[in-house]
């Protein structure tokens, strides 16, 4: 399966580290980050998971839920935590999939139909391409697919960034420009004709050209 943005987000049932879940029943109606790993143990995804879970306060404040996943059993994932704790300050404070059947991988198309084997047998690098963030809004389709290089730690402050920017637009009829943050100018959409767009900012914009319509980010 190839997913792209817009898609619909498969639903699974898996094992976690907070036991058996549905992922569309946990979701609810929060919005979901999930992240993969290729393998328990790995250097680069422990800093990562320590990150996460000193990062969590922030995506709790924006109704993100966390949620990772590697192709290891849960088990592995508890023995994990400690050394994640002992490294970075902090255990993970969030749910970790175990994806021993490699079916949630294969769904994700993070790896090919045909990938099989026993995962306790697999290497990292036979799961280099389990090294992706999906994003997934409240009606459970996918906002933004990122793949990271397992030589390559993810920035997770670009990915909260890209939340709040998607929550932002999710709620008026703006765009983000080029490394936007929170509280700066947005730009009117394209599919906003000025007409409505004077109701919908009587106070004018600034339009430096016909298409480039710069506004002050809308409140709540």
């Amino acid at each position: 399966m190839t997913l792209q943005i817009g898609s619909p987000a498969p639903d699974f049932e898996a094992e976690t580290t907070i036991g058996k879940i549905r992922f569309h029943d946990w979701i609810s109606t929060s919005w979901c980050v999930l992240f993969s790993h290729p393998k328990d143990f790995t250097p680069v995804c422990t800093t990562e998971l320590g990150y996460m879970a000193r990062m969590k306060p922030e995506f709790d404040r924006r109704d993100v839920k966390i949620i990772g996943l590697s192709v290891d059993p849960v088990t592995h994932h508890a023995r994990w935590a400690q050394d994640i704790a002992e490294t970075q300050g902090t255990a993970p404070n969030y749910p970790m999939i175990g994806d021993t059947d490699l079916h949630i991988s294969k769904l994700y198309g993070m790896l090919p139909a045909v990938a099989g084997g026993d995962a306790a047998q697999r290497t990292a690098a036979d799961n280099q391409t389990v090294r992706n963030v999906f994003v997934i809004g409240p009606d459970k389709r996918i906002k933004l697919i990122l793949v990271y290089p397992m030589t390559t730690g993810r920035n997770f402050d670009e990915v909260l960034r890209v939340i709040d920017s998607l929550q932002l637009t999710a709620k008026h009829r703006v765009a983000t420009p080029a490394n936007w943050k929170p509280g700066e100018d947005v730009i009117i959409a394209g599919s906003v004709t000025d007409e409505e767009a004077k109701t919908l900012y009587p106070q004018g914009w600034k339009a430096p050209k016909p298409y480039l319509r710069i506004v002050p980010a809308p409140r709540g």
